[in-house]
């Protein structure tokens, strides 16, 4: 498996953790907004990994734009939700066409 699919399933995962309704936006608050940062972070080396294997790159972008809005309530949680759902996509995919080349 490539680092970025591996990467892609990770940064998925948390920010559909992050979307759970109350309890993500409650883990983000405790956290003082770290968790937000240390998102931003991951997706960043995403993206870094996504461009040099040359794997999906549009869930990783908007999981860095979803780390700066996310502090927004309502918003917030509609991009964890969404980026959640592209990472996730975008995992499942490239995970399959790396297979194919075998």
């Amino acid at each position: 498996m490539k680092i970025s699919v591996a990467l892609l399933w990770i940064t998925g995962l948390a920010e559909a953790a992050l979307a759970i309704p109350f309890i993500g936006g409650s883990f983000v608050i405790s956290t003082g907004y770290t968790a937000l940062g240390v998102m931003f972070v991951l997706h960043a080396i995403t993206l870094f990994f996504c461009f040099r294997e040359y794997s999906p790159k549009s869930g990783s972008i908007l999981g860095i734009i979803t780390s700066v809005l996310a502090w927004i309530p309502l918003i917030g949680w509609a991009l964890h939700l969404l980026t959640a759902f592209v990472l996730i996509v975008s995992a499942m995919v490239s995970g399959f066409g790396s297979r194919a080349r075998i």
